[in-house]
Order: structure tokens, then sequence, then C-alpha cells
């Protein structure tokens, strides 16, 4: 198995006075945070297929299988949802690559920074974003 990369935090970006929104600097910034967050879900989600190998060994005893299968059942689950974050990332690096990266899809205003730097792939400002899930409800 191969050894672990070093996915250590990204510090925040830090804009510089009078730096247009979405400048090359940031629009950097975010690409390799993408890249790297991707990078660690794909090697997690490998992790996890070696994992399953390596541990499918029979087991005799009812609980244990019961055990183990629904272990695996958790991190296959878990998987799916980072696989569906991958997708994620993938259409917000498309986007970064047509400029239309840190732009609401609803109202096209910016999206503020911190919250790309909190949730890089959101598509949406806070205000859109509330509605939205005001209207889930």
């Amino acid at each position: 198995m191969t050894s672990e990369p070093n996915f250590d935090e990204i510090p925040a970006y830090i804009p510089k006075k009078k730096e247009d929104f979405m400048s090359t600097g940031q629009l950097e910034h975010f690409i390799h945070k993408l890249n790297v967050w991707r990078a660690q879900l794909v090697f997690e989600a490998e992790t996890t297929i070696n994992h399953i190998q390596e541990d499918s060994a029979p087991v005799s005893d009812d609980n244990d299988r019961a055990t183990i299968e629904e272990e695996f059942a958790l991190e296959l689950r878990t998987r799916d949802r980072e696989r569906k974050l991958i997708n994620k990332i993938d259409k917000t690096l498309h986007l970064i690559g047509t400029g239309d990266y840190g732009y609401c899809k609803t109202c096209g205003i910016e999206i503020a920074l911190n919250r790309l730097e909190a949730r890089p792939t959101a598509d949406q400002c806070i205000d859109c974003k509330t509605v939205e899930e005001r209207k889930e409800i």
C-alpha cells in the first residue's frame, strides 16, 4: 500500500488591497485548494478499496460477519458521497476554466471569499442559498 500523501490544510487566501475579485492569485489559490481536496478524496477511495479487498476473508461467526459487512456498507456510503463531491469539484474546476467561478449562478453577484474558503464548491451567494434551502423545507 502506498503511503498517505501530505494533505496539510491550505491557508486561507488573504486578498491584497484593491485586488480585483477572482484575480489570478485568487484563482490559483482555489485551483490548488480544489485539486488537493480532490486528490485527498481519491486517495481515501483507493484506501477503502484496498481495505475491503484485504479484509474480506470469510468469517465463520455470523455476528463478526455482520459487523464487518456493516462497516463495509458504511465506508461505501461515505465513499459514494465523496464520489459525488469529486464530481462537484470537477464541475467547479470547469467553472474556473470558463471564468464563471466565484459568481452566484442564481443572481450573478460575487460570492464572498470567506464563503468560498469554507466551501470552495459553492455556486450560490449566501442569500440565494438561504432562500433555496427555505423552499426545500
